[in-house]
């Protein structure tokens, strides 16, 4: 997974009820793109995320199609 700041970040809700989240990517400190991620969610709450399976990239450079 790689990302550049001001990426979406989406994570996929785990179970029935559970919404998806999105949040915006204000700093990568991986090399060349890689996590951890620093994002911000609609809320304003900034949290260091490490990605799992459940979540995928949205490049905004590229129309916002998930990677």
């Amino acid at each position: 997974m790689q990302a550049s700041v001001g990426d979406q970040l989406l994570v996929h809700g785990r179970t029935v009820g559970h919404e998806d989240k999105v949040a915006k990517i204000v700093e990568v400190l991986g090399s060349e793109g890689a996590p951890p991620y620093r994002v911000r969610f609609d809320d304003g709450h900034e949290a260091l995320v490490s990605p799992g399976p459940d979540s995928v990239v949205r490049h905004t450079e590229h129309g916002g199609t998930p990677q």
